[in-house]
C-alpha cells in the first residue's frame, strides 16, 4: 500500500490542522456571571482509583486538544496491578496533559487543575498542584471510609478543614449526579457507576471550551454493538458539560489558542503507535514482508497490539508462549528473507540475550525494541527507567556489539524505529532500540512525513555465487564489512547457518585461534563503520561553546530542552544535546565536547551513559541521577543548572 494512503487510513479519527481557528471559542457567547480567560499552557491531572476510568478520560481529553489544534505532552501513571487496591494511596492512577499555544516538550512540573476522584487522589497529587490551582473533587469519593483508606486521620476531611484555602476546590458529588443522570437507563449500579468519568469529561470540556465531538463519535464506535451503553456514556458525558454550565460554582472558562506549529496534517500519537507505524512504514519502503515475534510484556504490548491489525496489509504477528520463542521465531523470519522485529521490556531482554547472541553470529538483520521500566525483575512495571543501556551494549557473552539507537519522544519513535529497520537490513545487523515506559505511553502531535521524506532503505539480495568459479563466500564482505543477505532455497547458495564461529568468507565452521580474533574484530568493526552513515551531532539548544554542556539521551529530552532553554532566557551560559544514537556514537560528538568547559548528564537510571561517556572521551562529566520510576522535571534540572555554574 502507498505510503501516505496508509497514514491517511491512521488518521480518520484524528485530522488536524494547525491552521484550524476556535470557531466555536470565537462565537462563543459568555453570561455575566461567567468570566473566560485566555491561557498559553495549562496542565490538567485527572486522578483517581484504577477502576475511575482516568486513562481513558484523559486519552480523550488530550485527543479533543490536539484537533483543536494545541501541542501537548501527556504522562500516563498508573499502578501495576489491574486492580490496584481500592480507595488507596498505591491504588491511584493518574494521566497528566499539558496542552497550550506554545511548544510543549513536558507534561509539566505543576497541575493547575486536579480532578480528585477520591480523598487518596488528592492525598497524592495535591503537593504538585500549585498555590491557586483548581480541585475538582468528587464528593462520593470523601466519605468516611474513603479517608480512611487513604490514612487521613479520624475526623479529619480536607474537603471541609480549611486545609484547601489556597485552592480554587469545586465539591461536586459526580457520582450522584451520574446515578441521577442514568436512573432511567436500565442499566445495573456498577455500569453506570463505569460512566462518571464521562461526567468528568464532559465538565472539563466545558470549563476548557472544548468540542465534544471528537469523543461522541469515539463512544458511538467503541461500543457499536451496545447501543444502550454508548447512549448513556454520551448522556453523561452531556451531563457534566450542562452542570458547568448552569451551576454558579463553576464561573471560570479557560480558552487555550491553537499552537503555532509548522503547517501540516497531524495526528496525536503514543510512543508505542508511533513504533508500530515507523515499523509498517520500514516494510513498505523495503518491500519486506513485516514480521513481529513478541511475547506480552508492558509496557511493550501495545506494538503487537497494534500491528496485529493490519493482517491485511501483509503484516504477520505472532504472540509467543515466551521470550525465548519470540525472538527465535523473529531469527528465523529473518533469515527467510523479513524485516524481523522482536519486542520487550527489561526482565524479557534479559530472556533474549542468548538467541541475541546467536544473531549477532548469523550477522542477519533483526530489530529488538526495547520498553524500558523500572526494574530490577518485575520491580515497577508501570513506571518508566533508563536502566537498560548498559545492558544493551554489555549483555551478550563473549564479544558481540550492535548498534544502540534510543529514541526521544513519542513522535520521534517513528524515525528511530525506522532508522532501527534501515540499519539492520543495510548493515546485516540485530539493532536495539531503546524506548522507555514514558515516552511510549505518553502522546503528543505528530507531523507524519510523506514517502518522499523517507530515507530510502537498501535491501539486496544474493542471487548467483560470489566466489571465483562459481564458488559461494556467505561471509565475503562489501567495503561496509556486510557479508550478503542469502534467501534459503536460492539456487546454488546452500550453505552452513549455526552459532559456531565462522571461518572468513566461506562461513564453514572453524576453531582456529587466529580466525576467531579476526572474525571478532571484523565484527566490531562493521558495527563502528554504521557511525558514517548516522548524522553528525547538533546542537540541540544554545550555542556551539558555553561553559556548561547538558547531554542527554533517550526521554530526558523534553525536560532538559525545557530547563536549558528557560536557563538561557534568565542569562545562563549553557546549552543542550542530545544522543539517538549510542553505539555507534556520532564521529564528531569528541569535538563537540571541546566546546564546553562542563557536561552534565542527566539520567533515569544511576550513571550508564555518564560511564560510557567518560571511559570513551576521558572527560570529566557529571551526572545527575533520578531512579524514582518519574521522568525528570524542569524545576530539578534547572536547579542543578544554576548550581554547576554558580
Amino acid at each position: 500500500m502507498h505510503w501516505f494512503k496508509f497514514l491517511n487510513q491512521q488518521i480518520i479519527r484524528l485530522p488536524i490542522n494547525m491552521n484550524y481557528t476556535m470557531e466555536k471559542a470565537a462565537n462563543m457567547i459568555v453570561d455575566n456571571s461567567t468570566i473566560t480567560k485566555e491561557a498559553e499552557s495549562i496542565v490538567v491531572r485527572f486522578s483517581g482509583d484504577s477502576g475511575d476510568g482516568m486513562q481513558l478520560t484523559g486519552m480523550q481529553f488530550t485527543e479533543t486538544a490536539a484537533l483543536l489544534g494545541n501541542d501537548l505532552s501527556t504522562f500516563p501513571d498508573y499502578p501495576s496491578e489491574i486492580r490496584a487496591p481500592i480507595g488507596t494511596i498505591a491504588g491511584v492512577s493518574g494521566f497528566q496533559v499539558h496542552f497550550g499555544s506554545k511548544e510543549i516538550f513536558t507534561p509539566g512540573d505543576e497541575y493547575d487543575v486536579l480532578v480528585a476522584m477520591n480523598a487518596a487522589a488528592l492525598k497524592v497529587d495535591l503537593p504538585r498542584l500549585k498555590k491557586g490551582g483548581v480541585i475538582v473533587a468528587n464528593i462520593a469519593g470523601f466519605d468516611k471510609k474513603n479517608l480512611g483508606l487513604a490514612q487521613y486521620p479520624a475526623g479529619v476531611n480536607p474537603l471541609e478543614d480549611g486545609s484547601l484555602e489556597d485552592y480554587t476546590v469545586h465539591k461536586v458529588d459526580i457520582t450522584k449526579h451520574t446515578k441521577d443522570c442514568l436512573s432511567a437507563s436500565g442499566l445495573g449500579t456498577k455500569e453506570i457507576e463505569r460512566s462518571k468519568n464521562m461526567f468528568v469529561l464532559g465538565l472539563l470540556f466545558w470549563m476548557f471550551d472544548k468540542s465534544m465531538n471528537s469523543t461522541v463519535k469515539f463512544i458511538e464506535e467503541k461500543f457499536s454493538k451496545k447501543p444502550e451503553i454508548a447512549e448513556a456514556n454520551i448522556k453523561t458525558l452531556n451531563a457534566g458539560w450542562d452542570y458547568g454550565d448552569n451551576t454558579e460554582i463553576f464561573n471560570t472558562r479557560y480558552r487555550v489558542n491553537p499552537a503555532k506549529l509548522p503547517k501540516g496534517i497531524y495526528r496525536n500519537i503514543t510512543g508505542n503507535h508511533a513504533a508500530a507505524i515507523g515499523l509498517i512504514a520500514a516494510a513498505e519502503k523495503s518491500g519486506l514482508p513485516l514480521f513481529l515475534g513478541s511475547y506480552p510484556i508492558t509496557p511493550a504490548t501495545d506494538i503487537l497490539h497494534e500491528l496485529s491489525k493490519y493482517k491485511a496489509n501483509g503484516v504477520k504477528t505472532f504472540q509467543a508462549e515466551d521470550e525465548i520463542a519470540a525472538i527465535c521465531s523473529a531469527i528465523g523470519a529473518s533469515y527467510a528473507g523479513n524485516l524481523a522485529v522482536t519486542t520487550t521490556s527489561g526482565p524479557g531482554m534479559a530472556l533474549k540475550t542468548e538467541a541475541l547472541g546467536l544473531a549477532t553470529m548469523l550477522e542477519i538483520p533483526l530489530v529488538v525494541i526495547n520498553v524500558q521500566r523500572g526494574g530490577p525483575s518485575t520491580g515497577l512495571p508501570t513506571k518508566t527507567e533508563q536502566a537498560d543501556l548498559l545492558m544493551a551494549m554489555f549483555s551478550r557473552h563473549g564479544e558481540a556489539p550492535l548498534p544502540i539507537l534510543a529514541a526521544t519522544s513519542p513522535s520521534d519513535c517513528f524515525e528511530m524505529v525506522y532508522e532501527a529497520c534501515r540499519i539492520a537490513v543495510e548493515h546485516m545487523t540485530p539493532v536495539i532500540l531503546l524506548s522507555d515506559g514514558y515516552i511510549a505511553n505518553g502522546s503528543e502531535p505528530w507531523l507524519f512525513p510523506t514517502e518522499d521524506k523517507l530515507r530510502p532503505i537498501t535491501v539486496s539480495f544474493l542471487d548467483k555465487p560470489n566466489g571465483e568459479e562459481g564458488k559461494l563466500l556467505p561471509y565475503k564482505r562489501n567495503e561496509k564489512l556486510v557479508r550478503p543477505w542469502i534467501k534459503p532455497g536460492t539456487k546454488d547458495l546452500e550453505h552452513r547457518i549455526g552459532g559456531l564461529e565462522k571461518q572468513d568468507e566461506t562461513g564453514n565452521v572453524s576453531y582456529d585461534a587466529l580466525n576467531h580474533e579476526k572474525m571478532v574484530g571484523i565484527r566490531a568493526a562493521k558495527i563502528e563503520k554504521i557511525a558514517d552513515s548516522i548524522p553528525l551531532v547538533i546542537v540541540d539548544s544554545g550555542k556551539e561553546k558555553a561553559k556548561l554542556l547538558v547531554l542527554g539521551w533517550g526521554s530526558t529530552h523534553g525536560s532538559i530542552k525545557t530547563a536549558v532553554r528557560e536557563a538561557i532566557a534568565e542569562g545562563h551560559d549553557v546549552a543542550h544535546v542530545q544522543l539517538r544514537y549510542i553505539n555507534p556514537f556520532p564521529k564528531n560528538l569528541a569535538e563537540i565536547f571541546k566546546g564546553y568547559d562542563k557536561i552534565l548528564i542527566p539520567e533515569m537510571n544511576s550513571g550508564q551513559l555518564l560511564q560510557l561517556i567518560r571511559a570513551k572521551y576521558l572527560v570529566p562529566a557529571l551526572g545527575l541521577s533520578k531512579v524514582q520510576g518519574q521522568p525528570f522535571t524542569t524545576t530539578e534540572l534547572k536547579a542543578k543548572i544554576v548550581e554547576l555554574l554558580k
